[in-house]
């Protein structure tokens, strides 16, 4: 058997090898052709090789054979009705994206064998050909597929690596920004403790309100940090202790952008996060701060840190006051409901304190004579 070319020139043979668990274990091959003798050759040669081969007459019933006892290696002709080699070759790479494809080809048909390369083949063989150069080029054929999976395993190992690394860095740098907030509190004891409780009050409004959650992940660290601004505030009026004047006032207030020039290099990619600390202070009758936002143009992640924010400040104590009791805190936010909040996130608010979603505060106390929610 000097040579297998037993088909026209209008023919050709497509050789897929998948990437199986089973390749070592065994050796498969399935032989498709629409010709019978054909099929035959091939299979007395695969099968001198060793393999165990099964034999399809149409690119259809390869698909088939392939789905049920998927195989190391295909011989396909080109030229079949129904389905042609390339069309079957495009659904073995589709399916088993492993796959090693040697295109044998007619002399006329090189051109189309070229494609068949750009369409995943890892090469061709014209006819007529002889057993030998056959044997050679499956036999590279495998040893290019061996290290396509060895360079792709590779190369995922690596991702999943770089991934976890990220992961980890992320994490500290989230960390480091966390206590960066704590520090802050750390100056002033009676706000200790008021960033992770504005952030538990958020997630809870948000989550009756269902937030997605990409944005829940991003308000909880914008939630975290919406007062990091802060930092840029004069410790003198900071921790005043007493009612602060117009032009204090002026400057607390402009910690939102403060902060959030401080954030936008380090989360520009978290929108939500930051929309929270620039905007917490704006109010759903536009006259809030920095920008004078109204109703809906203010994101929905800072009209819900917004409650959250007063809740929290009004049932916390300061020097100057007492805290509110938890039931004069809701009536307050139910009174500026509308004008300083949404009426939505003020109704979310109730909802998950009703229905326990986070504790009440254990603390009560006397309402002051006069309120100036600044948080």
């Amino acid at each position: 058997m000097a040579n297998l070319a037993t088909r026209s020139q209008a023919g050709g043979l497509t050789v897929v090898l998948p990437n199986l668990p089973g390749l070592h274990a065994e050796k498969r091959c399935l032989i498709v052709d629409d010709e019978a003798p054909l099929r035959t050759v091939l299979r007395r040669l695969m099968e001198a090789e060793g393999f165990v081969c099964d034999e399809a007459a149409s690119g259809v019933e390869a698909l088939a054979l392939l789905q049920a006892h998927p195989a190391p290696l295909v011989l396909t002709d080109y030229h079949m009705p129904r389905m042609d080699g390339a069309q079957l070759l495009a659904n073995v790479v589709a399916q088993w994206p492993d796959t090693a494809v040697v295109m044998i080809t007619a002399v006329s048909d090189v051109d189309i064998a070229v494609r068949c390369l750009e369409t995943g083949a890892l090469d061709y063989l014209t006819k007529p050909f002889s057993i030998e150069e056959v044997r050679a080029r499956v036999g590279q054929a495998m040893e290019k597929r061996r290290l396509l999976t060895e360079n792709r395993a590779y190369r995922n190992d690596l991702e999943e690596r770089v991934a976890l690394q990220a992961r980890k860095y992320e994490e500290l740098f989230l960390a480091s920004l966390q206590s960066l907030a704590e520090a802050l509190e750390v100056k002033d004891a009676y706000t200790w403790g008021h960033s992770t409780r504005v952030s538990r009050y958020a997630m809870a409004i948000a989550r009756e309100l269902h937030v997605v959650p990409h944005a829940l992940d991003q308000l909880e660290l914008g939630s975290r940090l919406h007062d990091i601004g802060k930092i840029g505030v004069r410790e003198a009026v900071l921790n005043k202790d007493g009612p602060l004047t117009d032009d204090e006032y002026a400057h607390v207030m402009e910690h939102p952008v403060i902060g959030w020039r401080l954030l936008a290099p380090l989360l520009h990619e978290m929108p939500h996060a930051l929309a929270v600390v620039r905007s917490h202070h704006e109010r759903f009758d536009g006259r809030g701060t920095p920008d004078a936002l109204r109703g809906h143009e203010i994101p929905l992640e800072a009209r819900i840190t917004a409650v959250a924010d007063s809740f929290d400040a009004m049932t916390s104590g300061r020097p100057y006051r007492a805290g509110m009791s938890v039931d004069d805190a809701v009536a307050e936010l139910r009174r500026c409901s509308g004008s300083q909040f949404d009426p939505v996130c003020v109704v979310a608010f109730e909802r998950a304190m009703k229905e326990k979603t986070f504790p009440r505060p254990d603390w009560s106390v006397q309402r002051p004579t006069s309120l100036q929610i600044v948080a």
